[in-house]
């Protein structure tokens, strides 16, 4: 009896000619089943079918020869196969992440306080409050004209962006999501788009749901253009004959491809909706609502099977392939399988820059359907930038990313990637709307900054200023005042749950590092006064920035704690975690939390599960965890029970607590990230895999019960090794940052 191994076929989307070879990988592992069997299907390079059919014959010879299949015998391979088949097979074997901020820093290295002159500045603030529109300013991009960076009430920085004001050439890098990354949001729109067929919404509804993710982080319309259904508005002027584009017939072609999607979409739907339905209505359950959820569930496990589901994403992966082929200007690199990591630029033509620098980052709806704008992780860019005022070129360098969100279900934690891009900068700039200030976003921010120790980086600046009105507020101080005075309480509830010093630290920055900004939407009118007092105020703002330098050097005496007050934190941060996640998995009923809907447990469970990440949406256990951990122990620094000399000042008290809080904050994320993600992989694809009947609360418990509760065990009189190694790793990561300054945990 022989072994039955795996084999190739070929393929090719219709309309194009290129050959694709799919194969099921005998030592790959599907992320969101933990089994062996990954379906794979890669582009071959090759028009010519005779050719095709000699690379699949290799790579059937490759499945059908298991000593070949380990990385070690690659060379091996590559003596008797092509070298196309062995690439495609070895290809992630290695086992390497792509480390994309290395990336961009071997093509343009972002320079440091520590070895110049220049300073680090990284935006944040809530989406629509003008971060972005602040950055135009400072570099000096004509807001009509160039509008370099997009912006836009809606969430529209969705990737890294990194701006470096240098003399000399314009050059940029930009990297790209991965290809699996790309290929598992595209399943989740294609599947969106059958369960609107199946609730029998408009077809310009499921067309909107195929090229638009749920969270609005990948919109494929970017890249793919609306497709050839079009929505009927009241709020539509009649359509306006515009100009063919250069891309017509591409674009032709993506709108057959598209309908061909959602045509094959819709066949799907039919083959599993009916028989699904009457097997779950011969179950004994009575509620409807149950029985809704169930039957979404079980369509979306039994679709994402579906061989003409997988085609459909097949096509739109080729189309969106076929975009890279758009750009003329500059180098692309690519894997060994041929998906495109990054693209540089350099050149000393600034309007050819931004112009080519558009289709990476543009959100100009003429463009749509040939801009790579969602496919891109990052963008760096460097060049002679500045303000329109002046003839200097600020030492500077500025960060900019997603913006922190509208509402407190979307800005309660902030991400572990923000986090991280914290502790690389020297000074955080803080953009709230001065019509609207200390709303959730920004506070969660001012969190996350003093508890981390970096609120000495901490710079406010309130946009909209023009907007403050009031019968009231007469004069320009009478509406700072306005916005000033809603800090108040929000600074004393701070100051309540994260100790006094977190309140003293962030009523110092506001005092001394504010600044207060008009109509930046537009090039400023330096003969107005609004204008005028704009332009001072960002020149303000530089100096600021540019003031920023080392931390003092702290009073000799240093604290010391005792560990039965960090048992007390630890025990208080690990119960407040848990608390809050078991409403929002529909286990408890809390005031204040609301349940979240299964597509997004699930969601967030996929991508735990299969490494995409360590979050979904507004769902970040780990950085939920490091919070927890972060303010509770915050709290603890600020209550030594002994100095070993005289007890400093307050504000050297303030310099120590920040310099040991900030060590302390890099090690909670590790921490963090290993026991709720990487320690508790399995357990998260059990938590997806679940099926059937009450799938859903199973899925919870399990995330509830075998993720959150061992990841976070509360400390309690009767030990047990979970507890224990919790407690232990939280003791030992504080000891560690407490005497990195020399202070002490006893």
């Amino acid at each position: 009896m022989t072994d039955a191994f795996y084999t190739a076929s070929l393929s090719r989307t219709q309309g194009r000619s290129t050959w694709a070879i799919i194969f099921r990988h005998p030592k790959r592992t599907d992320p969101t089943t933990g089994k062996t069997g990954l379906r794979v299907r890669q582009s071959l390079k090759t028009d010519d079918e005779q050719e095709a059919a000699k690379l699949r014959d290799d790579m059937n010879v490759l499945l059908s020869s298991p000593h070949l299949w380990d990385l070690g015998a690659r060379d091996q391979a590559l003596v008797a196969l092509d070298t196309r088949v062995v690439d495609i097979f070895y290809y992630k074997l290695e086992g390497s992440e792509t480390n994309f901020l290395d990336l961009r820093e071997a093509a343009i290295a972002l320079p440091s306080a520590q070895s110049s002159e220049y300073r680090r500045a990284l935006l944040v603030g809530t989406t629509g409050a003008g971060k972005t529109t602040l950055l135009r300013q400072i570099i000096g991009t004509d807001p009509a004209r160039e509008r370099f960076p997009s912006t836009s009430t809606a969430k529209t920085t969705v990737h890294e962006t990194e701006i470096i004001l240098s003399e000399g050439a314009y050059r940029a890098v930009v990297t790209f999501f991965p290809m699996e990354d790309v290929r598992e949001h595209l399943k989740e729109c294609a599947s969106a788009a059958v369960l609107a067929v199946y609730r029998g919404e408009p077809e310009s509804e499921q067309m909107r749901r195929l090229l638009t993710h749920v969270n609005q982080r990948f919109r494929f319309n970017y890249v793919l253009g609306n497709g050839p259904v079009k929505e009927v508005s009241d709020f539509d002027d009649e359509p306006e004959a515009g100009e063919p584009s250069e891309n017509s017939d591409l674009l032709r072609h993506t709108d057959e491809v598209l309908a061909q999607a959602l045509a094959a979409l819709k066949d799907v739907t039919l083959r599993h909706s009916d028989g699904l339905r009457q097997e779950l209505n011969a179950t004994d359950e009575k509620d409807q609502r149950v029985i809704d959820e169930l039957f979404e569930e079980e369509l979306d496990n039994r679709i994402r099977d579906d061989e003409a589901f997988q085609q459909v994403v097949d096509a739109l992966m080729d189309e969106i392939e076929e975009r890279f082929a758009l750009l003329a200007e500059g180098k692309l690199q690519k894997t060994k399988v041929g998906w495109p990591v990054s693209w540089m630029l350099e050149t000393e033509d600034r309007d050819a820059f931004i112009r080519t620098l558009a289709r990476f980052s543009s959100n100009y709806a003429p463009l749509f359907g040939t801009l790579l704008t969602p496919l891109v992780n990052g963008v760096r860019v460097a060049g002679p930038f500045k303000p329109t005022w002046t003839n200097d070129v600020p030492k500077l360098a500025l960060l900019d990313g997603e913006g922190l969100g509208h509402t407190p279900r979307s800005m309660s934690t902030i991400s572990t990637t923000l986090a991280k891009r914290i502790e690389m900068v020297d000074a955080v700039i803080l953009v709230d709307n001065a019509t609207q200030p200390m709303l959730a976003a920004p506070v969660a921010a001012m969190k996350e900054l003093v508890s981390s120790g970096s609120a000495p980086k901490l710079i406010f600046a309130f946009t909209h200023f023009d907007q403050v009105e009031g019968d009231n507020l007469p004069t320009p101080a009478a509406r700072v005042h306005h916005v000033l005075a809603s800090a108040e309480n929000v600074l004393a509830s701070i100051g309540e749950d994260l100790g006094p010093f977190a309140e003293r630290a962030l009523r110092a920055r506001l005092t001394s590092t504010r600044v207060f900004l008009s109509s930046i939407d537009a090039k400023l009118d330096e003969t107005s006064a609004d204008g005028q007092r704009t332009i001072k105020q960002i020149d303000k703002l530089l100096e600021i920035v540019d003031g920023i330098v080392s931390r003092p050097k702290p009073a000799d005496s240093r604290p010391a704690y005792d560990r039965m007050n960090l048992v007390l934190a630890v025990e208080r941060a690990a119960e407040t975690f848990r608390n809050a996640w078991r409403p929002r998995l529909g286990l408890t009923v809390k005031q204040g939390f609301e349940k979240e809907h299964w597509t997004r447990i699930k969601a967030l469970s996929r991508r735990l599960a299969t490494g995409i990440g360590d979050e979904y949406d507004s769902l970040r256990p780990v950085a939920d965890l490091k919070q927890q951990l972060q303010q509770r122990l915050y709290v603890l620094l600020q209550n030594p029970i002994s100095w070993s000399g005289p007890e400093p000042s307050d504000d050297d008290k303030q310099h120590l607590y920040d310099a040991i809080a900030e060590e302390l904050s890099r090690k909670l994320i590790e921490l963090a990230s290993r026991r709720v993600r990487t320690e508790r992989l399995s357990e998260w694809r059990s938590a997806f895999d679940e099926s059937g009947p009450r799938s859903t609360f199973r899925r919870a418990e399990l995330i509830a019960g075998q993720i959150y509760d061992r990841a976070a065990p509360i400390p309690d009189v009767t030990p047990s090794p979970d507890r224990n190694a919790f407690l232990q790793e939280v003791a030992e990561a504080t000891r560690e940052a407490a005497e990195f300054i020399g202070a002490k945990l006893l």
